[in-house]
């Protein structure tokens, strides 16, 4: 018997099934195989019809089901993986009102600028634990009032993932760690944010039938088993954005336990038991999948990098190289520091650890004598790992501890040099593995019956590739640190 994980993107819907018994996975597509198209109608903006999301949904899920030969009766449960902070409206039949507005979307970025100080920081970092910025609530906010007449009609808003839910069901809910994405939850009255919605003019209507994160969510209902050909009656057992269901394939729970990503922009993910927030503004601050109401809290704390593997690949595109692996043979032949070469890697717009400056790339120290592009190389890695390295130490200032960080072995943690750099500074292992968002998705719909620890199990069995130890020696590598974030501080202090 399989359980079935979506994980919704804004490129792509990759689908995954896994054994039950064993959490093994047995395939994993993408549909479409290229990149889904995204509509930007003014610089700036982002959407996607959530029915596009759908249609390659149900398109895959038939693909993989003949691929791997697995009938509609031997799927048992569906969990689901989304794009965060994405926004979809739907009326009282159901029907999209108009695009998604997705995450990468700005138009409400001065809406939420605005609640931040009308509401007052210290209310804000206190309930929400977040600045509402330009997330769900403040895009919801842009509609009503740029587009009242799609406002009207509006029954309920959603999340990605609970639009595909519906989709499936026929019914309309959400979950509290889908509210608290969106800036809605009230962590202070483990709530609704009763006073966002009246600051922002919403009723409280608009907001779906709330369901626990890992529980029978709802089933497939004749028309989302034609659509999908899944059988009707199977449950969704498990929904979840993508940065807090990327630290659950990562068996990422516990106070201590930190996930991170290193594809074009790099993202830390801490979990705390604290609701004490300090940079609501520089660090993101979410109910993480296990939050329960009523119990200790458990908050994912996000930190995101901008600019991190698309620096690399922007050495890798314009370096006389072939290949990563040829960038991190050259790396390897220059010594810890680059022989004073300094990269800092903010090439990709503003940097909310940067208090959003936009400082863009800069290499400095080069002497055209003695350095070339293996010291390029060396110095981009390391500059990359230090940006993690700098972003962990403002999220220590907030509150988190390290025990140990878990990562999939995308592009960066696949470098020695980078991952050594980091397990350095910090001190603490990094562990390497080999997973997918739909690939946890999928492992987490057996996570209703409450059993983690067979869930860990089936990670570390299935997808444990290796472990980077701190090296004993850090003295070149916190010199070398220290030499970066000179360098950074100096171009943040002059602006």
């Amino acid at each position: 018997m399989y359980h079935l994980g979506l994980d919704i993107g804004s490129s792509s819907i990759k689908i995954a099934i896994v054994a039950i018994e064993t959490g093994k996975s047995i395939g994993v597509i993408q549909e479409p195989e290229k990149e889904m198209s995204m509509l930007a109608v003014n610089n700036g903006w982002a959407e996607q019809h959530p029915d596009d999301w759908w249609k390659h949904i149900c398109k895959g899920i038939q693909k993989i089901q003949k691929k791997y030969n697995i009938s509609a009766d031997a799927i048992k449960g569906i969990g689901i993986s989304y794009q965060m902070h994405g926004l979809v409206l739907v009326d009282e039949d159901g029907n999209a009102l108009r695009d998604s507005i997705i995450w990468c979307d700005s138009r409400a970025v001065q809406i939420g600028a605005d609640a931040f100080e009308a509401i007052g920081t210290e209310k804000c970092s206190e309930n929400l634990l977040n600045s509402p910025a330009n997330f769900t609530a403040s895009k919801l906010k842009w509609v009503k009032d740029n587009e009242p007449e799609v406002f009207k009609k509006i029954h309920k808003f959603m999340l990605p993932g609970d639009y595909i839910a519906y989709k499936f069901s026929g019914e309309m809910n959400t979950t509290v760690s889908g509210l608290s994405e969106g800036i809605f939850w009230d962590f202070k009255s483990d709530d609704v944010a009763q006073f966002l919605l009246e600051h922002y003019g919403f009723e409280k209507s608009l907001v779906p039938e709330i369901v626990d994160t890992f529980s029978k969510q709802c089933s497939v209902n004749k028309k989302g088993a034609s659509e999908s050909g899944l059988a009707s009656g199977t449950p969704i057992l498990y929904r979840a954005g993508d940065q807090p269901n990327n630290a659950l394939s990562l068996n990422v729970f516990n106070p201590g336990e930190i996930a991170a990503t290193g594809g074009t922009s790099g993202v830390v993910y801490a979990v705390t038991d604290s609701l004490s927030v300090k940079e609501s503004a520089r660090v993101n601050n979410f109910a993480h999948v296990n939050y329960s109401k009523g119990a200790a809290p458990k908050i994912g704390k996000l930190l995101c990098i901008n600019g991190a593997g698309i620096q690399y690949r922007w050495l890798l595109n314009n370096l006389d190289v072939t290949s990563y692996k040829e960038m991190n043979t050259l790396a390897s032949k220059v010594s810890v520091g680059s022989d004073g070469v300094v990269v800092l890697p903010f090439g990709n717009g503003a940097e909310r650890m940067l208090d959003n400056q936009e400082i863009g790339t800069r290499v400095v120290n080069i002497n055209l004598n003695n350095h070339d592009k293996a010291n390029l190389c060396r110095a981009a890695l390391e500059g990359i790992a230090f940006s993690f390295v700098y972003g962990m130490d403002i999220m220590k200032t907030d509150g988190i501890k390290i025990n140990v960080i878990r990562a999939g072995d995308d592009n960066l943690f696949r470098s020695e040099i980078f991952s050594e750099t980091i397990a350095t500074l910090i001190g603490h292992d990094i562990e390497i593995y080999h997973t997918t968002g739909a690939i946890g998705a999928a492992r987490a719909a057996s996570l209703y019956k409450g059993d983690f620890e067979s869930f860990g199990k089936n990670i570390m069995e299935n997808d444990y590739v290796m472990t980077y130890k701190p090296l004993k020696d850090k003295k070149g590598y916190e010199k070398a640190y220290q030499i970066w974030k000179k360098e950074l501080e100096l171009i943040l202090n002059n602006k």
